[in-house]
């Protein structure tokens, strides 16, 4: 049997990687989860006078079955909605703006844009239809053991080519306009990745149906998923910074000794089983890895920098072309890819507990502003945006792949019992993306582990999976 197993982050992937591995590999399995900052890693909040907002990782989109899942199992609420209004800003004026009838804005969007909206749905309905294929094949106990063999069960080589090529490229080649990718996918995928539309079209994908999907957060707070996971599959969480794994064995199987830092100092300790759910790529992390034959190299890729600054102030409609501030109708700002903007896209943010009588704020009366940018927002940028402000709270982080950098896909076994989860964000980088991940480590692991090796990397699996119903 497995004894102890150790999983290193306790962001979503690290919290559901132990939720998993403990669905399969029994209650008996010790788990151990390293984690240095705080449970939830990017699923963070701010508070601002006294209340909290989350700083990023904010919608999940309606069709993310796990994240529905665990909400389900935990006891979690759905966040009430409170409608708003969208619209994109070219650095001069509004390209498009969403009205009040949804009839409206089609016809919108169709008139400025004809056929290419359709086009653009079509596309990104066909992807989603053959990524949802994985949840049948993880109900049924099969995992892949690389990004591509799970890429390719999905939707064959072309899932395959879609991380190697543009969304730009792909739109174009369904009959997508120019003006449509310029207009709005640069917007969606600015304010989603802070990228351009160089990101690949897989990943493009993802981030497109959720812009144009209904989505859904968590009350309370999206973060409280990863502590309810841990809580449920009680996961000794350890507090510290692991910083290398050296590799042992042990009656012929490979034992893990992980290496971490804690305010007591230093330690270690021996598993079977090792997931690493946070980036070994070497601006992330310096991570050490010895013993290993061969060498255990960095992954490809960097990360994108982003800046998202939560504030609480007075819009400066004006500079959006607005003089009255009470006809202001938007609370999503989303922006074209113009060198002058500095910011990729503001929301006027709702706190994470929403109650009854809770209402959005009006444009001419102070507000909490998430504006996500590259860099810092300087004063003069702050007053552009803002007539006047109480409080600017800060949160830089590498958040997302940079996108056009790397050619290959990363790993997910490293070694035998050692396994990588958050090279998934190449595939594309969304809370689902990583629960799917997450389980399919731990599919991986206890196939492995018991080596059911006719459930790893199976080909044709949509006809083995009807067959088996």
């Amino acid at each position: 049997p497995l004894s102890p197993a150790a999983v290193v982050g306790a962001g979503l992937g690290g919290s559901a990687t132990a939720y998993f591995l403990q669905q399969h590999f029994g209650p008996q399995v010790q788990l151990d989860v390293y984690e240095a900052a705080g449970v939830g890693g990017r699923l963070a909040t701010v508070t601002v006078n006294k209340q909290q907002y989350e700083s990023r990782g904010a919608s999940i989109h309606a069709l993310s079955l796990h994240m529905q899942d665990f909400v389900k199992i935990l006891g979690l609420k759905h966040r009430r909605e409170v409608a708003g209004k969208s619209a994109i800003f070219s650095g001069e004026h509004f390209v498009l703006e969403e009205t009040d009838w949804y009839l409206l804005n089609l016809f919108r969007l169709w008139w400025h844009y004809g056929i290419s909206f359709l086009r653009l749905q079509m596309w990104v309905e066909e992807v989603m239809e053959k990524f949802m294929r994985i949840y049948k094949y993880q109900a049924h106990g099969y995992a892949f053991s690389s990004l591509e063999e799970l890429l390719r069960s999905l939707g064959g080589e072309a899932f395959v080519n879609m991380t190697q090529r543009s969304v730009a490229e792909s739109l174009l080649e369904v009959g997508v306009t120019q003006r449509f990718v310029d207009d709005v996918i640069a917007a969606v995928l600015r304010s989603s990745y802070g990228q351009s539309v160089l990101v690949p079209a897989f990943a493009g994908a993802m981030s497109l149906a959720g812009a144009q999907g209904s989505t859904w957060a968590v009350e309370g707070g999206n973060k409280l998923v990863c502590s309810g996971l841990l809580k449920l599959t009680k996961a000794n969480v350890i507090s510290a910074r692991v910083t290398g794994i050296s590799l042992h064995s042990s009656e012929g199987r490979p034992l893990y000794q992980l290496h971490y830092e804690s305010t007591e100092g230093q330690g270690s300790a021996f598993y079977d089983l090792v997931v690493v759910t946070t980036p070994l790529h070497p601006s992330r992390s310096n991570f050490t890895f010895d013993n290993f034959d061969p060498p255990i190299a960095d992954p490809p890729g960097a990360f994108q920098p982003s800046v998202t600054s939560v504030v609480h102030g007075y819009l400066n409609s004006s500079y959006f072309g607005f003089p009255d501030p009470k006809l202001f109708p938007f609370t999503s700002i989303l922006t074209t890819d113009t060198p002058e903007l500095f910011f990729h896209a503001m929301d006027n943010i709702c706190p994470v507990n929403i109650s009854a009588a809770f209402r959005r704020k009006q444009p001419q009366e102070a507000a909490v502003w998430r504006v996500l940018s590259q860099q810092p927002l300087d004063k003069p940028q702050l007053k552009t945006l803002f007539r006047s402000y109480y409080s600017v709270q800060v949160t830089e982080w590498q958040a997302y792949p940079r996108y056009d950098a790397a050619k290959a896909l990363p790993p997910i076994v490293l070694h035998e019992s050692l396994f990588y989860l958050s090279g998934v964000e190449w595939v594309a980088s969304s809370m689902e993306m990583i629960a799917v991940a997450a389980k399919n480590v731990a599919l991986l692991a206890y196939n492995r582990w018991h080596q059911e090796l006719e459930k790893i990397d199976q080909k044709d699996l949509m006809h083995k999976v009807k067959t088996e119903l």
